[in-house]
């Protein structure tokens, strides 16, 4: 038994205009908040990689379980970095979530290892967010070329919803507003 943690970290920032996942936040970057509320519940965290890789490898170095791995494809799209950071899963389930969800509260993983579905998606005021957790025996459903998307196959399989009382599962950082809209609703300023 156990879990692993698939951090996606691999895109380009476009519409952010620079690196987001190096932006501080009370003294950490946002990559490493992403990282440190799963850090204590997984076995291991693998981080896919891509766009701005070597900076990952410094940040990531006090680390010890994190396996920070490069996706190539990375222009291919997330799904790519899905498929890239699968092949890694090693424990019976695992949590999935775009490094750019630096809210995401300890609790909110530890709640949804409570359900025992195959995939576990938490819901905020009916919305739904990340992290998503996925038992690893459906992995190559998913690498078997049918899916487009990571989406694609969550709607087609089904999955089960926690409701969570966690604003940051939806709190993902796309533009300059979001992150000044984080940093104002996080507890360390």
């Amino acid at each position: 038994m156990g879990v692993d943690g698939i951090v996606l970290a691999a895109g380009l920032s476009s519409r952010m205009g620079k690196y987001k996942l190096t932006l501080d936040m009370g003294g950490k970057k946002v990559i490493e908040r992403c990282i440190e509320s799963m850090y204590d519940i997984c076995s291991n965290v693998i981080v896919v990689g891509g766009y701005n890789y070597d900076l990952l490898v410094d940040i990531l170095k006090p680390y010890s379980k994190v396996k920070l791995i490069l996706n190539e494809n990375y222009k291919e799209g997330m799904f790519s970095s899905v498929k890239k950071g699968l092949q890694q899963v090693k424990k019976d389930r695992f949590f999935l979530t775009p490094a750019d969800y630096p809210l995401i509260k300890r609790e909110t993983y530890v709640k949804m290892l409570s359900t025992n579905n195959d995939i576990v998606v938490p819901i905020y005021k009916n919305i739904k967010g990340h992290p998503i957790l996925i038992k690893s025996y459906i992995i190559n459903d998913i690498l078997s070329g049918k899916y487009v998307s990571l989406r694609e196959f969550t709607w087609e399989h089904g999955f089960s919803s926690v409701f969570l009382e966690d604003e940051g599962i939806l709190l993902d950082i796309d533009t300059e507003k979001d992150y000044i809209d984080i940093i104002n609703k996080a507890k360390f300023y």
